[in-house]
């Protein structure tokens, strides 16, 4: 890889997350036409969802440079670049509970439905064609779910019986190995964006994952606060604890609004009418500022990336406001301290002389 395709430090932005943008109508039908489309709107990265060949064909990619590159020239051409590729889809059939079988099913090609274990194996090659197909394109960080074994047992009730967590994990980590020596061997990061419905739900989650994993070097956070608010989490404390991890930002807005008939777990109640509930940006209770600036002192060094989900507002709407959104919450670094006009010459013997130590 040649120094050109070696991404720039700090925080950049905006992109957007075509994932919820997909359609067989223009302009979201071809990565042409939808690249336009983003830079149409100020969006300056694009992040490809790798599910099916709309936008990308995964296989082909993983083998082939002279694609990899076309990719980039039909990206560069309409005025964006691709910030990373998603295997949301994929990740989650790396592990999946019996109970959900039927329901995840449809995230795997029609030949694999009904074959749990051609299914999980299909879905670590499709990991795996993902490292190689991020290196090829420069990229240094993915998207993914982890997939989940223990959903089922989140509450306690009855009683889970001893070990079956730290089972739960083991095989997780069994299952995520290989896959995360690929992306190391690729120099990409692995970001597991922490998620309900995911083993990796939350910071004591991925914790317990990170131990069973040996503390692996590309075992990586997506970090999108809508999911920490709504579980009642610190979502800014979570930086300051897990931001040696955080590789990857999705900016997403959500608020929770509980009332007397249901709380965090929502009563079985649709988007609308759910006290915690995701929003366009600007529209829910995020304190934005406070991220970007914590991201920033962190040295953060990654894309700024719009993931629209919203139950009132359309996605259009919600994509035209968002890029915007995001470039004024932008900061550029500092390289000086305010003070400094003010600075007076230092040296050891000036320092013992304020101290009091050389009369």
């Amino acid at each position: 890889m040649n120094t050109l395709d070696t991404p720039p430090s700090g925080l950049r932005g905006p992109g957007i997350f075509l994932a919820q943008f997909m359609s067989a109508e223009a302009p979201f039908d071809t990565l042409a036409n939808i690249a336009q489309w983003a830079a149409s709107q100020g969006y300056k990265a694009i992040q490809l969802p790798t599910s099916g060949t709309q936008y990308i064909d995964l296989a082909r990619a993983a083998e082939s440079q002279d694609y990899c590159d076309e990719l980039k020239a039909t990206c560069a051409q309409a005025g964006v670049e691709i910030s990373e590729l998603s295997t949301h889809l994929q990740g989650q059939l790396v592990a999946v509970h019996p109970a959900f079988d039927a329901l995840f099913d449809d995230f795997a090609p029609v030949h694999l439905r009904g074959q749990p274990q051609a299914r999980t194996e299909w879905a670590i090659e499709q990991l795996k064609l993902a490292a190689r197909a991020s290196q090829r394109l420069g990229l240094k960080a993915h998207a993914t779910f982890s997939g989940a074994l223990l959903w089922p047992y989140l509450y306690p009730w009855p009683q889970r019986p001893a070990g079956l967590v730290e089972q739960g994990f083991a095989e997780l980590a069994r299952r995520w190995l290989p896959i995360l020596d690929c992306f190391d061997a690729a120099g990409v990061d692995l970001c597991y964006e922490i998620h309900p419905g995911e083993d990796l739900h939350d910071g004591a989650s991925f914790e317990q994952f990170l131990e069973a994993v040996d503390h692996h070097p590309r075992a990586a956070i997506l970090y999108d606060p809508s999911h920490l608010l709504l579980q009642q989490m610190d979502y800014l404390g979570f930086i300051d604890r897990y931001h040696a991890r955080i590789r990857m930002f999705h900016v997403k807005d959500a608020e929770f609004r509980p009332d007397a008939r249901s709380g965090v777990y929502g009563g079985y109640q649709g988007w609308v009418d759910r006290p915690g509930r995701f929003r366009s940006l600007g529209d829910g209770q995020i304190d934005f500022k406070s991220i970007f600036s914590k991201l920033t002192q962190y040295d953060f060094s990654g894309w700024a990336v719009l993931e629209w989900e919203c139950c009132l507002k359309d996605s259009q709407q919600g994509a035209a406001e968002g890029a915007a959104f995001i470039q004024r919450h932008m900061i550029s670094k500092t390289g000086k301290a305010f003070d400094d006009f003010a600075s007076v010459t230092a040296d050891e013997d000036s320092n013992r002389r304020l101290l009091g130590l050389l009369r």
